[in-house]
């Protein structure tokens, strides 16, 4: 079940160390630079390495240690690795993400095959990967390498694959080491345009499609959004804005009644997510529907929000707070910073996502330069600095949601924000395209609003706004999920119909695309059915002048196709989410004109499949 690894650099441990181990990224993220979170591929190392010799010497001469903790390990050169087998799981699945204009990150997971209940722990797996731009990888193999994993990353392996050719399609694929034949299926990646190629010249010259997502939910139903994105678009990107997984909170506890769920088959597995093992186990459950597979499959994902709980911020969530008093009240069985590490430990050991910067293991949020027609710029809007939200037992963010200090980024994030969007319009891209995770337009509910968004961060809104028209800043479009509806609107100061004309889009300064959730409960309601869905939208397009088109029935995504003159917004709605399929059709369709800084009218063209324009006049068309 194990053997010699034969290669010369394995053999001479003393000189090449923990090259294996530190070659999969798994280890290294989020926690490089904090020795007590971090593993340790030394001390990993070291464990196989003794485990390698008691195969030889007597076993009495050793004191055994115990396990490393989910903080404690990694390893790299040992001798000895895992040749019973091992299973690439998830039919084989290999993700890709965060691309680079020369390198691109590679995801898979290795599960040994174990003659026992579980697997062998005590030795590692071997996973070699190559690169290639040829379909069949029968060219010329750009990178290619090898990579130890172990269950202290869940057996997850995350590599860089580097010196590839800017704005260019590449074919991978992962295997055995120990035997070839194993293999992966061969997945499909890409890099970016280099920062400096001309805006027209991007994509081979073609427009650039990107995919955007938002909160799944596993019992919901089927992820066929994904599927629509990968079979029936042509999609370069894949952009997720929160929720990949959702970490259930206590009022909607698997422990709790889910007939209507469980009529589709999809129940999900475990309690509420609080320890490595629940998230480890959420990520793990999610990847196995085949929908999400495809769309990793189809090319790179750019991700972002590390979901913890429900209702997160800085210092906890809707049910789990550290306090004076301990955490033994908590429902999820966890304080909330041990359990916010072990999340973010997870989505970087399951995620193809860099980690931004050593010294700051939360950070996700950095910015895409995809030649001169993009800047994607990526936030995190809920776990990095936020201040305190709704936590459904409080009422007390109603009041303080207009204080002036009062932050939903943090004022690093802010300030660095603020320094990209300058930047970007200074090094002459043409749009500016904010990803984030929560509706950023404020929506007055009859005199409700949703404290959890950007209506409960009234000032921060303010200054990004200000900063947009202080700085001349054009072309800003942002993107937000998590509202599980779709709302596009014009960016203007909220209720200012002075400066901001809502019919013509006059004084705009840019636009946000909401979408929908890809299965999670429509906000109006569970049980809302397609007639009363529409009549709230109309009521909320004639109530939020910034507002042009709601749709709050059907769940979904959108595209956004992206060239020198334009962006078009295409928004898909799934027909049917409780049997795996691939029927859809597109709901509304919006343009954004290069230096308009507004959607393009009459909105949608004046003709929409579902929702509520507001404009009266607009057809709904069957």
């Amino acid at each position: 079940m194990f053997s010699a690894f034969v290669t010369l650099a394995l053999v001479a441990t003393n000189v090449y160390g923990t090259q294996h181990l530190d070659r999969n990224l798994a280890y290294r993220s989020p926690f490089s630079n904090d020795p007590q979170a971090s593993h340790n591929t030394k001390n990993i190392q070291a464990r196989h390495i003794q485990h390698a010799r008691r195969q030889t010497v007597d076993a009495g001469s050793f004191t055994d240690e115990h396990y490393p903790t989910f903080y404690g390990g990694d390893f790299s050169n040992s001798p000895f690795v895992r040749n019973g087998g091992i299973n690439f799981t998830h039919s084989g699945l290999q993700c890709t993400g965060d691309p680079f204009d020369t390198s691109v990150l590679l995801w898979t997971r290795a599960l040994p095959i174990s003659e026992g209940p579980t697997p062998d722990e005590s030795v590692p797996v071997c996973v070699a990967f190559k690169i290639s731009r040829s379909p069949t990888l029968s060219g010329r193999i750009i990178d290619s390498g090898e990579a130890f994993t172990t269950f202290d990353v869940d057996f997850t392996v995350k590599v860089e694959a580097t010196g590839l050719e800017p704005d260019t399609k590449y074919f991978f694929q992962f295997s055995d080491c120990t035997n070839p034949k194993t293999a992966s299926p061969i997945g499909t990646t890409r890099t970016l345009p280099s920062p400096n190629t001309p805006a027209h010249l991007v994509n081979g010259g073609k427009s650039l499609t990107l995919a955007v997502f938002s909160c799944s939910r596993y019992q919901n139903g089927f992820f066929n959004a994904y599927g629509v994105a990968a079979h029936n678009t042509t999609a370069d990107l894949f952009i997720h804005l929160g929720d990949y997984v959702r970490g259930p909170s206590v009022v909607d506890h698997p422990s709790l009644p889910q007939s209507r769920f469980a009529a589709i088959g999809r129940m999900v597995l475990g309690r509420e997510t609080a320890t490595i093992h629940d998230y480890r186990l959420r990520l793990n459950q999610y990847r196995t529907d085949v929908s999400l597979v495809d769309a990793h499959v189809a090319g790179p994902w750019i991700t972002d929000d590390h979901e913890v709980s429900d209702q997160a911020w800085k210092a906890g969530t809707a049910d789990s707070n550290d306090t004076a008093i301990g955490c033994s009240f908590s429902p999820s069985g966890a304080c909330f910073t041990d359990r916010k590490l072990a999340a973010v430990r997870a989505y970087h050991e399951w995620m193809p996502i860099r980690q931004v910067d050593p010294n700051n293991q939360l950070r996700i949020w950095r910015n895409f330069q995809i030649g001169k027609l993009v800047d994607l710029t990526m936030l995190d809007t809920r776990q990095y600095n936020r201040d305190i939200t709704d936590l459904y037992y409080n009422t007390v963010i109603n009041s303080l949601a207009d204080e002036k200090n009062r932050s939903l980024m943090g004022a690093d994030q802010e300030q660095w924000l603020f320094k990209t969007l300058t930047e970007s319009k200074k090094r002459g891209a043409i749009w500016r395209i904010i990803g984030q995770q929560i509706v950023f337009t404020q929506l007055n509910f009859g005199g409700f609003f949703n404290v959890d968004s950007w209506d409960g961060y009234r000032a921060n809104r303010n200054r990004i706004l200000d900063h947009l028209v202080g700085g001349h800043i054009d072309n800003a479009v942002i993107l937000s999920g998590d509202s599980h509806g779709n709302w596009v609107s014009d960016l203007a100061h909220p209720n200012d119909t002075t400066r901001y004309n809502p019919i013509t889009g006059a004084g705009a300064v840019g636009v946000e695309f909401a979408g929908t959730a890809v299965t999670s409960t429509s906000t109006f309601g569970a049980d809302t059915n397609q007639s009363t869905a529409e009549g709230l939208s109309r009521q909320l397009v004639q109530a939020n002048p910034d507002l042009q088109w709601s749709e709050g029935f059907f769940r979904g995504f959108y595209t956004l196709t992206v060239d020198v003159h334009q962006i078009k917004a295409d928004f898909f709605a799934m027909r049917n989410i409780t049997i795996p399929n691939l029927e859809a059709f597109v709901s509304a369709s919006f343009v954004v004109e290069n230096g308009a800084n507004k959607l393009k009218r009459p909105v949608a063209g004046g003709k929409i499949n579902a929702g509520a324009l507001k404009s009266s006049v607009a057809p709904r068309e069957e």
